[in-house]
């Protein structure tokens, strides 16, 4: 089935919170959804909310795992055996881990989940992209990066070790990602402008949902007192950067 309006969205981190609200309301106005997510049980519950809320437009839900590079990679492929445009990109997947990991492919498993694996994810499907800018309304082809607030915590990225291994702290390395998600939109913003895309990185706020649930006891602690807005009010920036006109126009 077509999107009712035509257009297609990819959301990732969407089998829950902000991600999972987002989807949603796209579906809710006739956007073809494709959501991803990691678990693959939790995946399939939140695809059937998302299409419960559908109002005519298809949802494909994908399971991929973006601190691997090779799933990054395949799940392009998968988005772009789908599709052969796309409207919105909200590389919304991401969160704090709770130790340090390294993956089977040699990368710090929270830099690589919240900016490497976004990073090629977007890179790879620049095309489809680029598709739907040809022909689409000036400014309505969109890149959106769920960053944070903690991208503005430390003074700069270290070229020398963005993966912070000599200097590691979980903390660190959320900081080190979410710094990064906005350096790449600001980038992309630069790189793509001809091409009629647009780019942004938006921070939430804190929101109450299972972000919390995952980051180590330390920062638990600290932000246990931390004022938090629910998960409607998380999304509804993510929302209104993929869908107003205002986040379409030259500044």
């Amino acid at each position: 089935m077509a999107a009712r309006n035509g257009r297609v969205a990819v959301v990732t981190g969407a089998s829950s919170g902000i991600g999972k609200e987002t989807a949603r309301a796209l579906a809710a106005a006739g956007w073809h959804v494709i959501a991803t997510g990691r678990d693959p049980a939790r995946s399939a519950a939140a695809a059937e909310d998302i299409r419960a809320a559908s109002t005519g437009g298809r949802v494909d839900m994908l399971v991929a795992d973006l601190s691997l590079m090779a799933e990054a990679a395949r799940l392009a492929r998968d988005i772009a055996a789908i599709t052969p445009r796309l409207d919105v990109l909200i590389n919304n997947a991401g969160g704090m881990a709770s130790e340090r990991v390294i993956t089977a492919e040699g990368y710090e498993a929270n830099f690589a989940g919240n900016h490497l694996g976004p990073f090629l994810l977007t890179s790879r499907l620049l095309p489809l992209l680029r598709v739907a800018a040809a022909t689409a309304p000036a400014g309505s082809v969109r890149i959106i990066n769920t960053a944070s607030d903690a991208s503005e915590m430390i003074p700069t990225l270290n070229l020398d070790d963005m993966q912070n291994l000599g200097n590691y702290s979980n903390g660190l390395a959320y900081c080190s990602g979410k710094l990064a998600n906005v350096l790449f939109a600001r980038a992309l913003a630069t790189r793509l402008a001809g091409d009629g895309i647009v780019a942004h990185a938006m921070h939430p706020g804190a929101v109450d949902s299972r972000f919390f649930d995952r980051i180590d006891e330390d920062a638990q602690a600290r932000v246990r007192d931390l004022p938090k807005v629910s998960v409607a009010e998380g999304a509804d920036t993510l929302i209104w950067l993929a869908t107003a006109e205002e986040p379409g126009r030259s500044s």
